[in-house]
C-alpha cells in the first residue's frame, strides 16, 4: 500500500521548498511515498506558524488525518512534528518515522506559540492540611436533664428543650436586569426573519440581506459597516424588497457573503468593550470550533488560540493573549452570537480531570 503525504495551510515559497526537500528525501526511501491532496493523503504536513495554520489542523484533524506540524517552536500539539528551518535530512527522518507509526518528536498538549494556561495545582490534599486552632472553644455540651428527671419524679414531657439558633432568612436574589434591546446581530438569528431585505441605515455602503438563504451583498470589508450596526435595530430596519429590485442592486455589490460573517460582526460591535447584558461576564468561555478570523482584526487570532485551550474568564484570555480586556470581551460577543463560543458552567470546568503529575514525584503520587 502506497504512502502518501499532503501539504497545506502555507505560502507558496514555503510549499516549493518543502516540495524540494521532500523529493530527495523520497528519492532516499525508494520513491515509497506519493504526494495526494490533504483530502486524499493520509498524512498532511501543516505549518501550524501560517495564519491559517490552526484551522487545518482542526479541519483535519476532525477528518481522522495524521498531522504533521511545520513550526518553529519546540512543540506542537499535532501528531508529528517537523521543525523549521527543514532540509532533506530532517524531512527523510520524518518520513521514516511516519513509515514505522511513531511520531518523530512527542505530541505536547500546547500547541505551538501558546503559553499554558492556568491549571489547579497538583497538590494532595494531605499536603496542605486544614490548620487547628487550639485555642478555639470545645463543642457545647448536650443540654443535661433537670435531676428531677434523672430520679425519675417529673415526666419527661417537661424537659425544655435547647433554645434554637435563631438564623437569618437567606438573602433574596438581586432582580434580574430587564433585557436589552434588539441589537443588529440579533435580528440574523436564524429563523427571525425571512425573505430578501435592504438594510435600510447602511447608506454609505449598501446591505442587502437574502435570510432564507443565508447570503448578504455587500462591501467586503467589514469595519466599513461598524456606523451603520451600532445601536439598537428595530424590525423597519430592514425593508422587503422585490425581485427586480434585488437583482437590480445586488448585481453591483460582487459576490455573495454568508451572512454568518455579518452577525459575527454585528456581535463584535454590539457590547462596546463589555459582555452584553446576557452573558455572565465572570464566566468561562471557550470555542467550540475555529473561526473565520478577519485579516481586519489581527488580534482576533491570539484571542482564538487562548479560547482554544479549554474554558476561560476574559481576564484570563486577555492574559494568555495579551490583547485587552476590552478586545476579549468583543471577541466573545462576537463569537457566542454567530455560534463559535459558548459558556462553559463553573460545575463543567470542575469536573474536567486535571492533568497528570509530571516528574518522579507525580509518578510516586499516581501509585
Amino acid at each position: 500500500m502506497a504512502l502518501t503525504l499532503g501539504f497545506t495551510g502555507m505560502d507558496s515559497s514555503t510549499e516549493a521548498a518543502l516540495t524540494a526537500a521532500f523529493q530527495q528525501a523520497n528519492a532516499r526511501a525508494g520513491n515509497a511515498w506519493q504526494v495526494k491532496p490533504d483530502s486524499e493523503a493520509d498524512h498532511v504536513i501543516v505549518d501550524m506558524d501560517s495564519m491559517y495554520g490552526p484551522m487545518s489542523w482542526l479541519r483535519l484533524h476532525a477528518a481522522g488525518k495524521q498531522v504533521i506540524g511545520l513550526t518553529s517552536a519546540p512543540r506542537t500539539q499535532t501528531d508529528f512534528h517537523l521543525a523549521r528551518p527543514f532540509d532533506a535530512d530532517s524531512v527523510a527522518a520524518l518520513l521514516a518515522s511516519l513509515a514505522e507509526g511513531k511520531p518523530a518528536v512527542a505530541p505536547h498538549p500546547t500547541p505551538s506559540g501558546m503559553s499554558p494556561s492556568p491549571v489547579p495545582q497538583d497538590v494532595l490534599p494531605e499536603e496542605h492540611p486544614l490548620p487547628v486552632d487550639e485555642e478555639a472553644e470545645a463543642p457545647a455540651p448536650a443540654p443535661r436533664l433537670p435531676r428531677s428527671v434523672e430520679a425519675g419524679t417529673l415526666a419527661p414531657a417537661t424537659i425544655e428543650p435547647p433554645t434554637a439558633a435563631v438564623t437569618s432568612p437567606p438573602p433574596e436574589a438581586p432582580p434580574a436586569p430587564p433585557p436589552r434591546e434588539r441589537c443588529f446581530a440579533d435580528w440574523l438569528a436564524p429563523g427571525l426573519l425571512h425573505g430578501r431585505f435592504r438594510y435600510r441605515r447602511a447608506t454609505a455602503h449598501p446591505v442587502l440581506i437574502d435570510a432564507d438563504a443565508r447570503q448578504y451583498f455587500s462591501t467586503t470589508s467589514l469595519k466599513p459597516l461598524a456606523e451603520s450596526l451600532d445601536g439598537v435595530v428595530a424590525r423597519d430596519d430592514f425593508q422587503p424588497v422585490d425581485a427586480a429590485t434585488w437583482a437590480r442592486e445586488s448585481a453591483p455589490l460582487g459576490a455573495a457573503q454568508p451572512l454568518n460573517r455579518l452577525q459575527w460582526f454585528g456581535g463584535l460591535v454590539a457590547g462596546k468593550g463589555s459582555l452584553l447584558s446576557e452573558f455572565d461576564p465572570a464566566g468561562r468561555y471557550r470555542l467550540g470550533k475555529w473561526p473565520q478570523t478577519e485579516r481586519e482584526f489581527p488580534k482576533h487570532f491570539r484571542i482564538a488560540t487562548a479560547m482554544m485551550k479549554g474554558p476561560a474568564t476574559i481576564d484570563e484570555i486577555a492574559s494568555a493573549s495579551g490583547v485587552p480586556a476590552a478586545d476579549v470581551a468583543d471577541f466573545v460577543n462576537a463569537s457566542l452570537v454567530s455560534g463559535y463560543a459558548e459558556h462553559v458552567p463553573d460545575t463543567a470546568a470542575e469536573t474536567t480531570e486535571p492533568p497528570k503529575p509530571a516528574g518522579l514525584f507525580g509518578r510516586l503520587r499516581g501509585k
